[in-house]
């Protein structure tokens, strides 16, 4: 992600945020979620939403990669209804033990996301599982 030039990062990082606002995160989740560094206070939130990228750092990167990669997903899962998405990671999920994929974005870190985008994502499960072709 941090190989764009500074505008497309801030595009990029504005979706991010928008999605999350969408999908009803509050701030100190908003926080976990990013994998932003403890000392983040939650109104720095508010300058990503407006012209700044997120930070430079690889674990805010890897989070933030795979969070376009679910919304993305869920854009193309439901093309014509955009409210669907946020619908879909509120409501709890039997492959996910009865949890939110939410839940799982906040309380399993890296995990969760991974979880979250493979269900989501073929192609990406298929990459996860060692499956490439040779």
């Amino acid at each position: 992600m941090f190989h764009l030039s500074e505008e497309r990062q801030i595009l990029l990082t504005q979706k991010i945020m928008s999605n999350l606002d969408e999908w009803g995160l509050c701030a100190a989740d908003q926080l976990v979620v990013l994998n932003l560094p403890e000392d983040t206070r939650s109104r720095k939130l508010r300058t990503f939403h407006e012209n700044t990228p997120l930070p430079k750092d690889d674990n805010v990167e890897f989070r933030a990669l795979r969070l376009l990669g679910i919304i993305d997903a869920l854009r193309t899962t439901y093309p014509k209804n955009q409210t669907m998405g946020a619908r879909w990671m509120k409501a709890p999920h039997r492959r996910f033990q009865n949890r939110p994929p939410l839940q799982l974005l906040v309380e399993d870190g890296n995990t969760g996301i991974n979880t979250v985008l493979a269900e989501l994502d073929c192609t990406y499960a298929w990459e996860l599982s060692g499956s490439l072709a040779r």
